[in-house]
């Protein structure tokens, strides 16, 4: 097989269902149960038909192997450390398998994912796990700053105008790059609808199952609106800005879910003849204005591609988080991607944005998606609240030489 033997690959990768907060299956369960399900589920040969309790020939290596685990969060409190070291010890990670959390944002996952890479690729572990969790139901996002303000001089900030910027609704700053880039709205619920479109018609052929698994007799996603067109989403209502063209029909769904990625080196993964699912070939972040938050995959894409040598017709298959209909719409235009090659099975719009899982769930659905389709190279991005934009390279390498 070519490749280093510190490459990082990717040799499981799993979610559990996206369910829409307070009205949906997960609504009611802590995040550490939904991080706890993905920790134990990634572990395994066959998450999707895990068993009520794994035996030792149910896993695909033993959790004592696991070194480390990162994950990404973004609303819960600081003792969300102590709960998600919890979560782990319940999945049946050893005491030894250390655990850190990180936030970024919306990019929080594939941050953590990112953080296990490099430590596999300087040396520094063999194997961990990245993973993303968020519960919008049990901290809802419009109590943020109500409940943990900014500790700023706020005189200072105040004479900066893009570090008050950083406060601007992420909904408005979807209004800004309406407004700036001449976004009609007829353009963003047309985008809105095929998103649902797209959702349903891979739910329905079953697309999804091999990277869910369930949570109790949660096993697939609530979000997806199978009769959604443009006609219905025009007649709802502006949310962030009369007049404006950001409703809750082209926006992302408030969401509930975790994921979690099985890492470790390509030496690893040879020694234990294990299928390499992907190959994490590089990771970008770019900063952009703040007002105009969402337009961070257009900096970021072509970061990530530089630094794996390659260009945007070289990827199969992007998976582009839509957070909004606005960001998601201009970023594809702006870049001249193919339509064709962006969520293939819908996005954020219909699936939903559970902030810190968002971004290990599209690596999950990705290499689902290149593995079925037989594609070679992807690549996931999102927008950054505050600023910014994430990207990260994947490969799948020749399916005959990583079995």
């Amino acid at each position: 097989m070519s490749g280093s033997n510190r490459d990082a690959v990717i040799v499981q990768a799993i979610r559990t269902p996206l369910c829409r907060a307070r009205k949906g299956g997960l609504a009611k369960l802590p995040p550490s149960t939904l991080l706890s399900t993905v920790l134990h589920g990634v572990l395994l040969k066959d998450p999707p038909n895990a068993k009520a309790k794994a035996t030792n020939d149910d896993y695909l290596i033993s959790p004592s192997s696991v070194q480390d685990v990162c994950v990404g969060n973004v609303l819960s409190p600081p003792t969300a450390a102590v709960s998600f070291r919890m979560a782990a010890l319940a999945a049946g990670l050893p005491h030894i398998t250390s655990l850190s959390t990180t936030n970024r944002q919306c990019s929080s996952g594939l941050q953590a994912i990112a953080n296990i890479a490099h430590a596999i690729q300087c040396g520094s572990i063999n194997i961990g796990i990245g993973a993303g969790v968020e519960s919008m139901s049990m901290n809802p996002m419009h109590k943020l700053y109500e409940d943990h303000p900014p500790e700023v001089e706020w005189d200072k900030m105040q004479s900066c105008k893009e570090a008050m910027d950083c406060l601007v609704p992420m909904g408005v700053t979807s209004e800004n790059v309406a407004k700036k880039y001449h976004l009609d709205r007829r353009t963003l619920d047309e985008f809105a609808a095929i998103s649902h479109q797209k959702s349903s018609k891979a739910q329905s052929l079953g697309k999804f199952k091999s990277e869910i698994i369930p949570v109790g007799d949660i096993s697939q996603d609530d979000g997806i609106r199978p009769s959604t067109t443009a006609d219905k989403l025009s007649k709802l209502k502006p949310v962030f800005k009369k007049n404006g063209s950001t409703t809750a029909g082209n926006s992302s769904q408030l969401t509930d879910g975790a994921a979690a990625v099985l890492l470790m080196s390509r030496e690893e993964a040879m020694k234990r003849n294990l299928p390499i699912l992907g190959v994490w070939r590089s990771f970008a972040v770019e900063g952009v204005p703040p007002r105009i938050m969402g337009i961070g995959p257009v900096y970021a894409i072509p970061s990530a591609l530089k630094k794996a040598s390659l260009s945007t017709n070289d990827i199969d298959v992007y998976e582009i988080n839509e957070a909004f209909a606005t960001q998601a719409y201009y970023s594809i235009q702006q870049l001249q991607l193919d339509p064709s090659k962006v969520n293939p099975n819908g996005g954020a719009i219909s699936l939903g944005h559970p902030l810190g899982c968002t971004g290990a769930r599209l690596v999950v659905t990705l290499l689902n998606e290149m593995r079925r389709e037989k594609k070679r190279r992807g690549v996931v991005s999102m927008c950054i609240g505050t600023g910014m934009g994430a990207a990260a390279v994947l490969e799948v390498e020749d399916m005959r030489s990583s079995l």
